[in-house]
């Protein structure tokens, strides 16, 4: 019964990544997780877009450097037709504007080569429980776009949700634990699950539990809302 339990728990992942050595080396990476299996590979955006229709994947794991078609436009391809399924960027580019634009096709987390083992990992199963993973530093960014002049803005960030564009800021205390308004803030900043756990001294599944309760509870879809929102209220300040 419980091997039973243990195979129904897993999630799915599709990696696509032309580089045949560094895929087979994540693929044993992630499957020696108990929770996670990897159903798919694909060497081509295209592939990649294919497999997806085919296998329904929980989590793609997708390169942004490919042939046929790039990891951007995939991604954009799969969560039109298949929006349930959550897209991790896994890339060498730390670009800004690579960044933001893989949150515009839809990606929910975004994570550099360099970055160690467990936070591929980390970043799996959050976008998997909903959500949105970014390699720290990169919160910065969602700032800066979020300053822009709203012409620019526009096209950069999607829109704040209309559930919570009157909510006022004793209303955010009243609503959150001060354990979830320190999790917001730390997000918002661009820190990692793990890294908020050794902050706080809690466990990564206590951290992801806050962070899951702090979006629910405000309405916040994914990872830019979060950032607008802590922006908006000043619970981070925009030190560029």
């Amino acid at each position: 019964m419980a091997t039973e339990f243990v195979e129904a728990a897993q999630l799915r992942i599709l990696l696509a990544d032309d580089h045949d050595i560094l895929r087979q080396g994540l693929k044993l990476l992630l499957e020696a997780q108990p929770d996670l299996r990897v159903v798919g590979e694909a060497r081509t955006g295209r592939s990649a877009v294919e497999q997806a229709a085919v296998l329904q994947p929980d989590i793609v794991v997708l390169d942004i450097s490919m042939p046929d078609m790039d990891g951007l436009e995939a991604c954009q391809h799969i969560r039109k037709q298949h929006p349930d399924v959550q897209i991790l960027i896994l890339t060498m580019h730390e670009s800004e504007e690579y960044f933001l634009q893989a949150l515009r096709m839809g990606a929910t987390g975004y994570l550099v080569k360099k970055a160690a083992p467990a936070e591929l990992c980390a970043a799996v199963r959050t976008i998997a429980q909903g959500g949105a993973f970014l390699y720290p530093g990169l919160a910065k960014a969602l700032i800066r776009a979020y300053l822009m002049p709203k012409s620019k803005a526009q096209s950069v960030a999607p829109a704040q949700p209309e559930n919570i564009k009157n909510t006022s800021l004793s209303q955010v205390f009243s609503v959150l634990t001060p354990r979830e308004l320190e999790v917001l803030k730390l997000v918002a900043e661009g820190h990692t699950n793990q890294e908020i756990a050794d902050l706080l001294v809690l466990s990564i599944k206590t951290v992801q539990a806050h962070r899951a309760n702090v979006m629910d509870k405000l309405g916040l879809h994914d990872i830019t809302h979060l950032v607008r929102f802590a922006l908006r209220y000043g619970l981070i300040a925009p030190d560029l």
